[in-house]
């Protein structure tokens, strides 16, 4: 308690009293030793109210402090001292039961806002609050995972931009279809939904990305299919059906051309089978392309595996396989039938277009940080076939579907033109890369970059 205000509150209380007793103690109404005995008491009384009356007083004011604060008595959960004064005791106890009331009411506020805290931050949708510069206050796990630090190259896009003037100008919600390059294309639906007001945390509008990616990528999968199923189909459809009406007339009684041309029907089924097998695999793979792998794979036992069963089309091409995998290779992150049918494709197109009698080497590296193909260290799997090459002019094309330097060669080698286009997909799913090197009368490599578990 200050000491000046303390005494300045009990010369307030005594002052009257004092001068009372001095005026009939001057006036011989009273004796001096009982004027004098009267005054020390009235001082001393007037201290110890005056003391009291502070005491009661500071509490009352830290009762005000917490009940502005929205908290009960600091440290306890029982009530207040009682005032010694009783003209402040009921005051107090109103003080006293409006801190808790609204003790419990911050409590209930409180607990909604951890409550929907909560709701946002599981939302399956990437959900960003925004403030008024466009920037981002908060985001969800969702938005995160999705875009990690990229969140603010996200909120730079021309086209959400515009959604979000859009919706500040309009007051109403706003959308706007985004193409986001990287780490891999998505197709994303953004929703910009405004407030009325900012919000005391300094939040202006919510963003909702909605990855559409799965959604288009099956439309576009849908009338792909169609479309490329009707071209490359209709040469071996139409083989079948002039050999179907050749057996049916000229042929149906010679049984050696039957024989042919059943052999030839034979032939132009398996193509379309394979054609199927091909469309089919590679529509499953653009579909899960956005959604990376999570398991952890050893690639130098899966590579053992798959070539031992190149071995008897090895022999029958009278082709050799070299073989070069690194000891200790460390794990990387993949799907390991996937990335068994990257290498399955490689090394059958690397027999296909490899000489006859020639040599298909398979290498499997480490490669360390600050590589061709990247910061980042991983494992390199490279097939090299020893072929005429390709020209420079094919080589950007070479992963599109159907597409073929030598459409008769690639058709009587068995090739269907959607190997490539497979390995493509699914080196993008596993945010991995892939690298072509050839030239006309050279040998041709295909190197696939696949990045380690972050573990190792």
């Amino acid at each position: 308690m200050p000491f000046t205000a303390w005494l300045a509150a009990s010369t307030a209380m005594a002052g009257v009293p004092l001068l009372a007793l001095t005026a009939l103690a001057t006036i011989g109404a009273l004796a001096p030793l009982p004027a004098l005995a009267a005054a020390t008491a009235t001082l001393a009384a007037a201290m110890v109210a005056a003391a009291i009356a502070q005491r009661d007083l500071a509490r009352l004011d830290a009762a005000l402090d917490r009940a502005e604060a929205g908290s009960t008595e600091a440290g306890s959960t029982g009530a207040p001292p009682r005032p010694w004064l009783w003209p402040l005791a009921r005051p107090a106890a109103r003080i006293d039961r409006i801190a808790r009331s609204l003790a419990r009411r911050a409590d209930e506020v409180g607990a909604a806002l951890r409550a929907s805290e909560a709701i946002i931050e599981r939302l399956p949708d990437p959900l960003i609050a925004l403030d008024g510069a466009r920037a981002a206050r908060r985001s969800n796990a969702a938005a995160r995972a999705a875009f990690g630090p990229d969140i603010a190259a996200v909120l730079r896009h021309p086209l959400l931009r515009e959604a979000i003037d859009r919706a500040w100008h309009h007051g109403g919600p706003e959308t706007a279809d985004l193409l986001l390059p990287v780490p891999v294309a998505r197709e994303v639906q953004a929703t910009v939904i405004p407030f009325a007001a900012v919000l005391p945390d300094g939040t202006r509008a919510l963003l909702v990305l909605s990855d559409r990616t799965r959604e288009r990528a099956l439309e576009r999968t849908r009338a792909d299919f169609v479309a490329n199923a009707s071209h490359e189909l209709r040469t071996p459809l139409a083989s079948l059906t002039g050999f179907v009406e050749t057996l049916r007339g000229p042929a149906a009684d010679d049984p050696p051309a039957q024989q042919r041309f059943l052999a030839i029907m034979a032939e132009q089924a398996a193509r379309m089978s394979r054609l199927i097998d091909d469309l089919l695999s590679l529509s499953r793979i653009e579909l899960s392309e956005h959604t990376p792998p999570s398991d952890s794979i050893d690639l130098a036992a899966l590579a053992a595996r798959v070539l031992a069963g190149f071995e008897v089309r090895l022999a029958e091409r009278r082709q050799t396989l070299a073989v070069d995998i690194a000891p200790n290779l460390p794990r990387v992150v993949a799907d390991a039938d996937q990335i068994a049918q990257v290498l399955s494709n490689l090394v059958d197109n690397a027999m296909k277009y490899g000489r006859e009698g020639g040599r298909v080497a398979v290498s499997v590296q480490p490669v360390p940080a600050t590589n061709r193909f990247g910061p980042a260290a991983g494992v390199v799997l490279a097939v090299r076939n020893d072929g005429p090459g390709i020209a420079r002019v094919h080589l950007p094309r070479l992963t599109e579907r159907f597409y073929r330097i030598d459409k008769g060669r690639a058709r009587a080698a068995g090739g269907t033109g959607l190997g490539l286009a497979i390995v493509k997909h699914i080196t993008n799913r596993h945010r991995g890369r892939l690298a072509i090197d050839s030239d006309e009368g050279h040998d041709t490599t295909f190197s696939v970059w696949l990045p380690l578990t972050p573990e190792s």
